[in-house]
C-alpha cells in the first residue's frame, strides 16, 4: 500500500526542528479512496517497520518519497527525500481541517 500525504498538523510548543514539530499527517490512498489522519509516529513507524511507503506531490506534480528520520537526541520522524536531498516538501503542504 501506498499513500499520499495531504496535509499536516504542528504541536505548539517548542521542538528541535519544523520537522519534529508535525503531530499528525492526513493521508490518501489513491488507489482505494481511503483516507485517513495518523500520527507523525504511526507514518514513521509503518514506513520504518512495515514496509510503507508514502509521497507527497510538489507544486510541479512530482512525486516526491516521504523517509523516516531521527533527531541527534533521538526524536523520530518523518520528512521527504529527492534525488538524494532531504527536502522541505511536508512543510509546504497546508494544515489539515
Amino acid at each position: 500500500m501506498s499513500i499520499r500525504i495531504t496535509c499536516i498538523s504542528k504541536a505548539g510548543g517548542n521542538h528541535e526542528d519544523a520537522h519534529t514539530a508535525i503531530s499528525h499527517l492526513g493521508w490518501t490512498d489513491e488507489a482505494t479512496r481511503e483516507t485517513g489522519n495518523s500520527t507523525r509516529i504511526e507514518i514513521y513507524d509503518w514506513i520504518k517497520n512495515k514496509s510503507g511507503y508514502a509521497y507527497v506531490r510538489d507544486g510541479s506534480g512530482n512525486t516526491v518519497r516521504v523517509g523516516t528520520a531521527e533527531t541527534a537526541r533521538g526524536t523520530k520522524y518523518v520528512r521527504t527525500y529527492r534525488d538524494k536531498v532531504w527536502t522541505d516538501n511536508l512543510l509546504a503542504l497546508p494544515e489539515c481541517a
